[in-house]
């Protein structure tokens, strides 16, 4: 499975950065080789999320990586990293 991230995702994934950045530069970084590991290893596990049956019949699942949520959908040969966001964001 080839795994691609959204624009949205990577704008995510900078905002993230950037506020824990001004906190704690180490935790920024890594945070942010947290979560892309975790897209990598939906290469080799692209079912391992749980399905969001709202997005029905586009096979879109949540991820949960420490206090951080992926969303990305499954197609027949790809992963598309969604959307990205701490758990306690308002969403």
């Amino acid at each position: 499975m080839r795994v691609t991230w959204t624009s949205k995702a990577l704008g995510d994934l900078t905002r993230l950065h950037a506020f824990l950045q001004l906190v704690d530069p180490q935790a920024a970084a890594a945070v942010v080789n947290k979560l892309t590991a975790g897209a990598k290893k939906l290469a080799q596990q692209p079912r391992i999320g749980s399905p969001l049956l709202e997005f029905t019949p586009r096979d879109v699942r949540r991820l949960i990586i420490g206090y951080y949520e992926m969303r990305y959908e499954l197609t027949d040969d790809s992963v598309f990293i969604l959307r990205l966001w701490h758990g306690r964001e308002d969403r």
